[in-house]
């Protein structure tokens, strides 16, 4: 099982490295930068080349980079698609210091304009910031359906991934979370969600897992996560979820209101229901 948490990028990578290796994970998401937008900090070149020297004498498994809440690719304002666009651009040129990754992003908030136009605004930043030679996956992740969040339906994925022109670069994070509260019945019919996945987007399009339950009910959309077993998901759908053929052996991130002790125990629970 390839698993890991959130940590704060704020030391760098060896440092989320050790940190992760310390709570028995075997991987790790981080924010590319503040969450709430601005200038990422300069890379240490140094660092990485530490990180990628341990990472590989531990097997260590794919990292995952989130991207800020604030890059927004289909604002009614162009100055935050702009913004948008920017962020997105200088990320991905970033993420090649660690070859092979994953970045994932939130599609975005059509604001009123419609998911049509939500789902073009969409496409016209990734066709700006893909490029041939990049060794980065870009996630598309699944979405609760607060306000006018896109991304809450298979549908508007399969969409979004339709509009890209380097569909080789593309994936979906499937969030345990944000799907329960967009209405997909993952605690009784696992099974079923998936297939329809498979129909829609295509289980190969499957990249990575968010480990998270949630604080409301099915169809809530809310977005609100919840400790593993805590929540409206609960433990044994947590274990049909690590055991599942299509998700096994899928980097899992746990993005849960925890401590780094929280998360061990966490880990360690997960870890436990597998068979």
């Amino acid at each position: 099982m390839v698993i890991g948490a959130h940590l704060s990028a704020s030391k760098g990578y060896t440092h989320m490295l050790e940190e992760a290796l310390s709570i028995g994970a075997n991987t790790f998401q981080f924010f590319t930068r503040n969450p709430r937008g601005g200038k990422a900090k300069d890379m240490d070149e140094e660092d990485i080349k530490t990180f990628l020297e341990k990472a590989k004498q531990v097997q260590f498994g794919t990292i995952l980079a989130h991207a800020p809440y604030t890059l927004n690719c289909c604002s009614a304002k162009p100055e935050t698609r702009q913004f948008a666009l920017e962020t997105f651009a200088d990320d991905l040129k970033r993420m090649e210091y660690t070859p092979n990754m994953l970045y994932n992003f939130h599609p975005g908030s059509h604001v009123g304009q419609g998911e049509e136009t939500g789902i073009k605004l969409i496409c016209e930043t990734l066709n700006s910031v893909l490029f041939e030679d990049m060794t980065t996956t870009v996630l598309l992740e699944t979405m609760a359906g607060k306000g006018s969040e896109m991304g809450k339906t298979f549908e508007e994925l399969r969409s979004i991934l339709d509009g890209v022109e380097l569909k080789d670069k593309m994936g979906v994070c499937l969030d345990t979370c944000h799907v329960n509260d967009g209405g997909y019945d993952i605690v009784n019919h696992l099974d079923d969600v998936l297939e329809e996945f498979d129909r829609i987007v295509g289980i190969e399009r499957l990249q990575a897992l968010h480990l998270n339950d949630s604080k409301n009910p099915l169809s809530a959309h809310k977005d609100r996560h919840e400790k593993i077993g805590e929540g409206y998901i609960g433990t044994q759908a947590f274990e049909r979820i690590v055991n599942n053929k299509y998700l096994k052996n899928l980097p899992m991130f746990l993005e849960t209101p925890n401590d780094l002790d929280g998360y061990a125990k966490e880990i360690a629970l997960l870890r436990g229901l597998q068979k």
